[in-house]
């Protein structure tokens, strides 16, 4: 009856309109008193969800890739995939995928991916004859590539989730393969519409141009490069890489680019607060409601019951994924990620899966949810950028959704995909 009124409350909260975060809080509460547990209770869980020191990381990231933002480097990454794959079929969506991959690379963020390249790729796709649709749904896509790339913030989220115990570096060197994977997928799948709509190519502007063009982005792009290698090699810790990366965005557009302004520092300030407030609640509240589970054996029953369904390990992979691609639907990454790695988690293990892989998993398929009605809050940014309901961008996004999930079986059933490269590097 205790699991009943945990969730019944967290699915009412959810269906009259709360927010997520205090849909879990609240939904905690309930139940404590509900158990005649002190309420006090929930709010020491909340305190201490927050207070771990590897969650510094998260503010400094958001606000290195808030800073490149706003410095102007998204422009620069588009030119450099323009010149780069611009010459083939359907030439500015193959640019939007590419753009997307380098500047994920550099933000770790898929929303502001989707704000900053789409904002600059989708008006010049529609100008050249794109159908908006097209537009909104390879800029939706395509930003599901950062959350596999590092700096990716999610991958924290999941250490954190997952006890503290996983390698950080290992996170981010096996989501590397299935980003690029995703990436290509992407870009097949973008292909084959463009070539089915007669989209046109553009023009390749020769190697001489696209070197300029590679100059001109490599100080923005060094950062993918400082961070990976400073954490793979053990230079630094992932948080201090996160305050390494503030120190470098600050030092190249305001000393190499020469872009950063006080009123543009003054908002990646403030976005920087305000993303990270948001997240810090979500993660209290979501570890409040994860202590309930726990204190109820929801993962522990979770096992058993996945095993009475089947004792086929690769059904058991296929069910898991099949459980967060529903509740991707309804409920955003952040607080998924921190109530699902308890639950899924210990049934993966079960099931035969290392928990670096299942992170890479976990991560790809809530990605997918972000850009999946109702409530897909990526799909919804690049919608809102493209001025495009969801409705009109959903009836045409099958062959994205496909790609996407193509690449997730892979990566669910071929685990040298996620596993090979961090094992090279021990």
């Amino acid at each position: 009856m205790d699991i009943a009124v945990l969730l019944g409350s967290f699915a009412v909260l959810l269906l009259i309109g709360t927010p997520v975060a205090f849909a879990l809080g609240i939904a905690a509460l309930i139940t404590v008193l509900w158990m005649d547990l002190p309420a006090v209770v929930v709010f020491q869980q909340i305190v201490s969800g927050m207070n771990i020191f590897s969650m510094l990381a998260i503010p400094f990231f958001v606000f290195a890739g808030d800073l490149m933002m706003r410095g102007q480097i998204a422009d620069r990454l588009v030119a450099l995939a323009a010149a780069m794959v611009g010459h083939l079929r359907g030439g500015l969506g193959q640019v939007n995928v590419v753009a997307a991959t380098l500047f994920g690379g550099v933000s770790g963020s898929a929303v502001a991916d989707a704000s900053a390249v789409g904002g600059v790729m989708i008006p010049q796709m529609r100008a050249r004859g794109y159908a908006p649709d097209y537009a909104v749904n390879v800029t939706a896509n395509a930003a599901l590539i950062d959350l596999l790339i590092p700096p990716s913030h999610n991958m924290i989220l999941y250490v954190i989730a997952a006890g503290g115990a996983i390698s950080v570096a290992d996170l981010f060197t096996a989501g590397l393969i299935p980003g690029a994977l995703l990436m290509f997928a992407i870009m097949f799948a973008a292909w084959l519409v463009a070539v089915r709509r007669g989209y046109p190519r553009e023009t390749f502007p020769g190697f001489a141009v696209l070197l300029r063009l590679l100059v001109a982005a490599l100080p923005g792009l060094m950062l993918i490069v400082i961070i990976f290698a400073g954490v793979r090699s053990g230079v630094f810790t992932a948080t201090e890489s996160a305050c390494v990366a503030v120190i470098y965005a600050l030092l190249v557009i305001g000393l190499v680019y020469r872009s950063l302004t006080l009123d543009a520092f003054k908002e990646a300030v403030l976005g920087a607060c305000r993303t990270t407030g948001m997240v810090l609640l979500i993660i209290g509240t979501a570890s409040a409601f994860g202590w309930l589970m726990a204190l109820m054996q929801v993962p522990a029953t979770t096992v058993a019951f996945m095993k009475s369904i089947t004792s086929d390990p690769l059904m058991m992979l296929l069910l898991i994924n099949l459980a967060l691609l529903v509740l991707g639907t309804f409920m955003d990454m952040a607080p998924l990620i921190m109530i699902g790695t308890p639950v899924f988690l210990p049934v993966a293990i079960a099931a035969g899966m290392d928990p670096v892989q299942f992170g890479i998993v976990l991560i790809l398929n809530l990605g997918i949810g972000l850009i999946t009605p109702p409530v897909g809050p990526l799909l919804f940014v690049a919608c809102a950028v493209g001025k495009v309901s969801m409705w009109d961008a959903t009836k045409t996004s099958a062959p994205f959704y496909i790609a996407s999930f193509i690449v997730l079986m892979i990566v669910t059933y071929v685990p040298a995909v996620s596993l090979w490269l961090p094992a090279m590097f021990r």
